[in-house]
């Protein structure tokens, strides 16, 4: 007898659970509703339930099938709010601070993911008076699923623009929002879902990964769990025994701490920083390498809190000051900002020490970034003369398998959710992590707008992305580039319809990945959005687009889309075009505006065939302009 009324409780509860009304993640309190448009709110319940939703005065009446699945369309709702959004079935939910207004889905990889506290020094007024409570985002959990499309997110919240919430923002979509509502005074909910160093091809469907067998093949071998963990766990075993020994050899605990203790290193080596150990007599060695510095601090500093910023470090860092531990890195792309609390810094001579990990290449600080502490407006230079000792010396620590980065993953876990979510459009800022199969990106990136577009069955929503910036070292002559052929498969797929392009060539940084100004990219995307997506056809929305060309004599003739109010050299003379002849061998050449067009040549070419512009990873000096102050793209006119 006290089996059966056991198994009938469990049953009375299952039953309970499953008759309340479920929703997904994303639609909950602060919600922000699509305007003008088909709006669907679904979820699940008991099978032949019937579920009732109020909102704005209006209730919509339905029932569950025989699965449990339920939906209820909305039409045509007017920019507003915050609203109520009540619902009734054997159960009661009641969201509130709804509002109406656009939704953006803001996707991609890590420049996308970057988050305002990321660029919290270059932008400390914005983030200190960020108050706007119709700009919210809802951050997508990075998950991946290879097996099946997922119905819903494990978890999510919608967060509005103020003070405590702005530094989990994504940068480029707060900016972007930002020049939106500026505009247009409609609320705008960011629906980031992003994720550092994915390809394009973890974001595409199952179905859509069929045009490309190599990327579909590994889709469905990370279908297997027992790969997946025989990788995982590989990975972490070997990655763990390599710290394990670095930490094991590093003299640098051995015979007394070198980053708490006071030590003698008048026997270290002497290194610049910023610099790579590689060019040091030490040589190319990976492992542990311990730097000392001794500084001097005025009594106006002394004893006070202040800011410690190691720019950027290959590849992990533990920091001292004066033998207290200051903070550490585990990875090289995060700027180095640390707290340097009370009592820490004393009048006259205080020394920090930095014990530097490096897993592979070269080990070290990373040129043209700021080293110095600083206590209010009063800064130490810590760039000079270093002194440095080897820990321990290592074999380089091969890469992991980012399972998560494999196709489709993403696609299943992190979009797939959305799919019946109504939006305006897409930001996408990625291409980074394709740049080595540069040409496929061709393809590829097409296909995967179509695909969304497909899936989420809007039609031809706007799709908005940020072309490649500008990054690592400039050459010193006319060169192949894998980045400049990933920019130019991003202009071509302008050739889809309601796309735009934010062109970034003018802003990035030589020495990193993660370009600090986000708040331009932000506005020259949204500058897109206002002719694409808001349909405002006088706009100047795009720097100048190569169109054609004509040969004349030794010159070469170039046409151009885009030109705004005219064609600008901004700085001077017209630099990065270069020229070649039959023989494909590209000069730099002579460019200079006549009207509409430029006109280029070269005293080596008499008989030039094409010409090529900021052809380069890093084309330092690019300055072909509109007289609107928007950069021209990259392009060539060959397809050698």
């Amino acid at each position: 007898m006290k089996k059966i009324i056991v198994l009938l409780c469990i049953s009375c509860t299952f039953l309970t659970c499953w008759a309340d009304i479920r929703l997904p993640k994303i639609i909950s309190n602060g919600l922000v509703l699509q305007r003008n448009t088909k709006v669907k709110i679904w979820g699940w319940a008991e099978p032949q339930e019937s579920v009732s939703l109020t909102f704005q005065s209006q209730t919509h009446t339905t029932k569950t099938d025989t699965q449990g699945h339920w939906e209820i369309n909305l039409s045509d709702l007017k920019a507003g709010g915050p609203y109520t959004l009540q619902l009734k079935g054997n159960n009661q939910i009641t969201f509130d601070n709804v509002l109406v207004g656009d939704v953006w889905v803001c996707s991609g990889q890590s420049n996308m993911e970057l988050p305002m506290k990321r660029v919290r020094f270059k932008y400390a007024e914005e983030i200190s008076k960020a108050n706007n409570p119709s700009i919210r985002q809802f951050v997508v959990p990075q998950k991946y699923n290879f097996k099946a499309v997922q119905e819903d997110f494990e978890a999510g919240e919608w967060k509005e623009v103020n003070a405590n919430n702005i530094p989990e923002f994504s940068a480029v979509a707060y900016f972007y929002a930002k020049e939106l509502y500026s505009k247009y005074k409609v609320p705008i909910g960011l629906v980031n879902t992003s994720l550092g160093g994915s390809p394009a091809e973890a974001w595409m469907s199952e179905e859509a990964l069929k045009q490309f067998p190599n990327h579909y093949a590994e889709a469905q071998k990370f279908k297997s769990d027992s790969l997946i963990q025989q990788i995982d766990q590989g990975d972490q075993e070997r990655k763990g025994a390599w710290y394990q020994q670095a930490f094991a050899k590093d003299q640098g605990y051995k015979n007394g701490h070198w980053g708490k203790n006071a030590i003698d290193i008048t026997s270290w080596s002497a290194m610049q920083v910023p610099g790579h150990w590689a060019n040091t007599e030490l040589g190319n060695v990976n492992g542990v390498v311990w730097f000392r510095k001794e500084f001097n601090v005025p009594a106006t500093m002394a004893g006070k809190s202040g800011l410690l910023n190691l720019g950027c470090i290959i590849d992990a860092d533990s920091v001292w000051i004066n033998s207290v531990f200051i903070g550490n890195t585990s990875y090289m792309y995060p700027p180095r900002w640390y707290n340097v609390p009370e009592k820490v810094l004393q009048a006259g001579v205080n020394t920090i020490a930095i014990r530097i990990v490096n897993e592979r290449g070269k080990g070290g600080f990373v040129a043209e970034k700021p080293y110095e502490i600083s206590v209010g407006n009063a800064k130490i230079d810590l760039k000079g003369t270093w002194k440095y000792k080897l820990g321990a010396s290592m074999e380089h620590l091969d890469y992991q398998t980012f399972i998560r980065w494999k196709p489709l993953g993403l696609y299943n876990a992190m979009l797939a959710p959305l799919l019946q979510y109504s939006m305006k459009g897409v930001i996408w800022y990625q291409g980074e992590s394709n740049t080595g199969r540069a040409k496929e990106y061709k393809e590829l990136f097409p296909a995967m707008i179509r695909n969304w577009r497909q899936d989420w069955k809007q039609g031809d929503f706007p799709f908005l992305f940020v072309q490649l910036a500008n990054f690592m070292e400039a050459t010193q002559q006319p060169t192949e580039s894998n980045w400049a052929l990933l920019r130019e498969a991003q202009l071509k797929s302008l050739a889809l319809p309601n796309t735009g392009m934010a062109i970034t060539i003018d802003i990035g940084e030589w020495n990193d990945i993660h370009p600090l100004n986000k708040a331009e990219v932000g506005k020259r995307l949204a500058l897109a959005a206002k002719h694409v997506a808001y349909k405002d056809n006088k706009i100047i929305y795009s720097g100048p687009v190569y169109k054609s060309m004509q040969k004349a004599g030794n010159s070469i003739i170039l046409n151009f889309d885009h030109i705004g109010h005219g064609l600008d050299a901004k700085n001077g003379l017209l630099q990065t075009f270069a020229i070649a002849g039959e023989d494909q061998k590209f000069v730099w050449a002579e460019a200079q505006i006549k009207g509409t067009q430029v006109i280029v040549s070269s005293k080596e070419i008499t008989n030039p065939v094409a010409v090529r512009y900021a052809w380069a990873d890093n084309p330092q000096g690019a300055n072909l302009y509109n007289k609107d102050g928007l950069p021209a793209t990259p392009f060539r006119t060959d397809n050698w």
